[in-house]
């Protein structure tokens, strides 16, 4: 592969990525991969404190894109870019909106891989969910060269595309410790989606990285309490925990295929 190899991720609030993938990216970025993140909102309703100590959307919005400022230098991201969507709310953004935002920012970055969450947002939210679907189709819209984004870029095909996915292995190991992750969606409750182990296509070795990426996650410190006791681990600790990370499912792919677990999300394309 002549160009530079570039990975870009799609995901809805500050910390998807630390808590989601990373030592995968630190361990790609550490490799000379171009690694960018699209964040589809800047965490304004992520409060976990005191109510009484609430900023409020917009400042704590600010503090939230400085944590992840500061979380991307130490996973060595290339570029951060925001759609501008309210924390809360990204299921209600205009679809043709956000799609030609993401298609203009994949055919900017022209990654050869691009990661997000799985159709079900990996515990029910709909940020998550709507992340997914505006990406899904801004992935085909960004290779129809009769598409035309904001920016009218030329067409870009990403060849590789990934679910961010927590296996069964993951969620048996931390939930006697965090107990069932959930989330309320109006009258109902939604919670952690565990994938079969033989669904997953795809394992990264992060263990060099975990330390890495245990600093990132500590760099959003306004969202350690949702962590629970997980947040007072030590360092050798967080880095067994991350070590069950670094699962994919691979939901298409133009250069390989097959039931052999992939080491490398690059895979078919060095």
């Amino acid at each position: 592969m002549d160009q530079p190899r570039r990975l870009l991720c799609v995901f809805a609030h500050p910390d998807d990525e630390s808590m989601g993938m990373g030592g995968t990216l630190a361990m790609y970025a550490a490799e000379g991969v171009e690694t960018y993140l699209v964040c589809a909102s800047r965490g304004e309703a992520g409060w976990f404190g005191p109510e009484e100590q609430n900023p409020g959307p917009e400042r704590l919005g600010q503090l939230r894109e400085k944590e992840l400022r500061a979380a991307g230098e130490k996973l060595g991201l290339k570029e951060i870019h925001f759609l501008g969507y309210i924390d809360g709310q990204v299921d209600r953004a205009d679809p043709i909106e956000a799609i030609n935002k993401i298609v203009s920012h994949i055919r900017r970055i022209k990654p050869q891989v691009l990661v997000t969450f799985p159709p079900d947002g990996g515990y029910g939210h709909p940020d998550h969910i709507a992340s997914t679907q505006f990406t899904a189709a801004a992935i085909v819209a960004a290779a129809d060269a009769h598409y035309v984004d904001l920016e009218q870029l030329p067409s870009h095909r990403v060849l590789k595309y990934y679910y961010m996915v927590d296996s069964e292995n993951f969620v048996n190991f931390i939930t006697p410790v965090m107990g069932d992750i959930t989330f309320p969606v109006g009258d109902e409750m939604r919670g952690e989606v565990a994938w079969k182990e033989w669904a997953v296509t795809t394992r990264i070795d992060t263990s060099a990285y975990n330390q890495i990426a245990w600093e990132a996650i500590k760099c959003h410190d306004s969202q350690l309490p949702s962590l629970g006791p997980l947040a007072e681990m030590d360092a050798d600790s967080a880095a067994g925990v991350l070590n069950l990370q670094g699962t994919f499912y691979r939901a298409f792919s133009f250069v390989n295929g097959g039931r052999q677990i992939e080491t490398d999300l690059f895979g078919g394309l060095r």
